[in-house]
């Protein structure tokens, strides 16, 4: 039997849980007090909505389940290689969320507003960042068009983010339906933008020379390479410098509502920039888009966006979306490098005894937990080494039966 744990997957220890479970309870407080609701949905979906759900290079990461006794018997008889799998672990809670809706709609309070917290899947190559099971922090709104929704988004978000103590971050947006615009108007036809994007999403990561080769690689017109490139060489852009580019005056002023409006009600506390460089990976982002980036720590520690089309694949009608998601497995493994302790925690101590004192020593327990969390726990033969490894744990301290005075680490 092997100990470790799954490749890409992680064992917690108490210290690490406790941490995990204080930043979850801070994310989820403070999307309940601003009327965001928590739903759950199972972490198995059929193999169908998976598939269809446009969540770009995420569906080739699913974790299929393959069919069971005599329809898999069948299958493997026929040589239906591809239709050996009728189910899979969800990839995000978006599509999950989407179904939900489409099942349940009309038991909800439209618009929506729901709250996700929960363990995700994806068959990533494991690494330092990228997990196979993960959780995520969703926040979500259905049913309404309004700029305002993504206003409501993102500062819950910003405020969730400064209730755990990241430290000074930024947001950044984009809007899918700009970018296009901008990209129609330099020479590439409607039906090369998706693939476009998806290059022009590595600009971070390549440059401008890397996306060049790769649109060049890709056999796009030598011409529109060149326009693009010559473009972002005026990066960064705001949404006044952008104009010259781009003539969807509408979208222009619904970001701008957007992000003057988030300007006003952050009052400083966090920025807000516009980013046209800004594309995430998922296909069924349709409109706005969006990215929390620490200024500290540097990288994405939360993203989301507008999917207006997605619910439509279940109901065959237009129910407009939009979400954000907090990064959190980056956000825990950030706080614990840096050494952050649970504040306002009470103090954990341990209570030792020898067996014939239990009965006293448990009342002794029951009067200390009114101040502290207290453990019990027989006195081991060598108490030295069992108190460092109370330290290691997080114990504040121990008191030995008998005695009046704790003993602090």
């Amino acid at each position: 039997m092997k100990i470790a744990t799954v490749k890409g997957t992680n064992d917690y220890l108490p210290k690490e849980a406790a941490m995990r479970d204080y930043l979850q309870s801070v994310i989820l407080e403070t999307y309940r007090a601003s009327g965001f609701q928590r739903i759950m949905t199972p972490a198995i979906e059929d193999a169908e909505n998976l598939d269809k759900s446009e969540g770009g290079e995420n569906l080739n990461l699913i974790f299929k389940i393959l069919k069971r006794g005599e329809k898999l018997d069948k299958a493997l008889e026929e040589g239906k290689y591809n239709e050996l799998s009728d189910m899979g672990l969800r990839y995000d809670l978006t599509l999950p969320l989407t179904r939900y809706y489409a099942a349940n709609k009309d038991k909800l309070i439209l618009p929506m507003k729901c709250i996700q917290i929960d363990k995700v899947y994806r068959a990533e190559r494991p690494q330092k960042g990228r997990l196979r099971e993960f959780v995520q922090c969703d926040i979500d709104i259905l049913g309404t068009s309004s700029c305002y929704a993504e206003v409501e988004l993102i500062d819950v978000t910003a405020r969730a983010l400064m209730a755990i103590g990241i430290g000074e971050f930024r947001i950044r947006v984009n809007d899918r339906r700009i970018l296009k615009n901008v990209l129609s108007n330099l020479g590439f036809a409607a039906e090369e933008l998706d693939s476009v994007c998806i290059t022009f999403d590595k600009l971070d990561k390549v440059g401008v020379e890397g996306v060049k080769a790769e649109l060049t690689e890709k056999g796009f017109a030598a011409e529109s390479i060149e326009k693009l490139a010559d473009m972002l060489a005026n990066m960064p852009f705001t949404l006044e410098s952008i104009r010259p580019y781009c003539t969807d005056e509408e979208t222009l002023a619904n970001l701008t509502a957007i992000m003057d409006t988030v300007k006003q009600i952050a009052g400083g506390k966090y920025e807000i920039v516009f980013d046209i460089s800004l594309v995430r990976g998922q296909g069924y982002y349709t409109g706005t888009i969006f990215e929390a980036e620490s200024t500290k720590f540097r990288g994405a520690i939360g993203g989301g966006g507008r999917y207006d089309n997605l619910i439509g694949k279940f109901l065959n009608e237009s129910v407009p979306a939009v979400g954000f998601s907090i990064g959190f497995e980056r956000i825990f493994s950030i706080l614990m490098e840096s050494g952050m302790e649970i504040p306002d925690a009470r103090k954990r101590i341990a209570l030792l005894y020898d067996p014939q004192e239990f009965q006293s020593v448990y009342a002794k327990a029951e009067e200390l937990r009114k101040e502290y969390d207290v453990a019990l726990f027989e006195r081991p033969k060598k108490t030295g080494k069992f108190l460092n490894r109370l330290e290691e744990q997080g114990y504040h301290g121990f008191l030995m039966a008998g005695k009046d005075e704790i003993s602090w680490f």
